[in-house]
């Protein structure tokens, strides 16, 4: 049939079709290069790995700042990014209580520098920013299980993101939450939960003995709480009307779009491993049952 439209109707309708695989293809080569970076620093450990999660804290708390606040508050967000320096470098030297005070003051001080109306928003976004850097450092502390208990995170948070996304694609049905994000599915949720169970007894296995009953019971709790953190970050770009946390990653948006399963997989895991094991023990806390 011959097209009818008026050229610049037609012209306009292509991108739109091409932008989805477009977007996946931005995707896929991000995750292709930030996925082994993040791998090779776990492996190395120590001060590369304190570096890594407090530069990646440090570009949340940007975003989180940005997004609840606006960027006209430099001195807020200093305050807020010098605690996490600090709070970085106090864990490094292996003092996790203090490293915890420090955040609390970072939030202190950038809520006397924020505007009165936002003030619970900015010390919220530095708690959120201190998980993010606190909970990986204290699981990786762990001589013996820290580069188990990370690869294992790893392995639950991106089989859940991965298998989700295609699965809800692929299957449909009722939405999982639909005035938060209105393309996750129930059907999504579950598929990839269940693929993050498989992936973490496969990890598992290759690293080491392990109970299979234990790992797939944190397996299931972690991924659930992936998508609990995926939905919270949702949920907090839609009450100040932003699509992406930034435009920081080509195809994914902002790191915290990229890195909200993981914060609270890490921050989930963490408790549970310092509940049992202690802070010098945290990730056989997880992970030894």
């Amino acid at each position: 049939m011959t097209d009818i439209r008026p050229a610049s109707a037609a012209s306009k309708s292509e991108p739109s079709l091409a932008a989805p695989s477009h977007n996946l293809l931005l995707r896929v080569a991000s995750a292709a290069v930030m996925a082994p970076a993040a791998v090779f620093v776990t492996w190395l450990g120590d001060w590369p790995f304190a570096v890594f999660w407090a530069l990646a804290a440090i570009a949340v708390l940007w975003e989180w700042t940005h997004i609840v606040a606006g960027p006209r508050y430099p001195l807020m967000l200093a305050s807020g990014a010098s605690a996490i320096v600090g709070a970085a470098l106090i864990g490094w030297r292996h003092h996790p209580i203090t490293a915890l005070l420090f955040v609390g003051l970072g939030a202190l001080a950038s809520a006397i520098f924020a505007p009165g109306e936002r003030r619970p928003w900015v010390v919220g976004g530095i708690v959120y920013a201190g998980g993010m850097l606190l909970a990986p450092m204290l699981l990786r502390t762990d001589p013996n299980y820290g580069l188990v208990a990370i690869l294992l995170l790893f392995a639950i948070v991106w089989a859940t993101d991965i298998i989700a996304y295609f699965a809800g694609r692929a299957i449909g049905g009722l939405k999982l939450a639909p005035n938060i994000s209105p393309k996750k599915t129930w059907s999504g949720a579950i598929v990839g939960t269940v693929g993050a169970i498989l992936a973490a007894l496969g990890v598992a296995q290759f690293l080491g003995a392990f109970d299979k009953g234990t790992i797939a019971v944190v397996a299931l709790l972690l991924s659930i709480m992936a998508q609990l953190g995926d939905l919270f970050e949702s949920w907090v770009k839609r009450q100040f009307g932003v699509k992406d946390s930034s435009h920081l990653i080509p195809g994914h948006g902002g790191l915290m779009d990229r890195l909200d399963g993981f914060w609270a997989a890490a921050v989930a895991g963490c408790v549970v491993g310092l509940v049992r094991g202690g802070f010098d023990n945290a990730a056989r806390g997880l992970l030894i049952w």
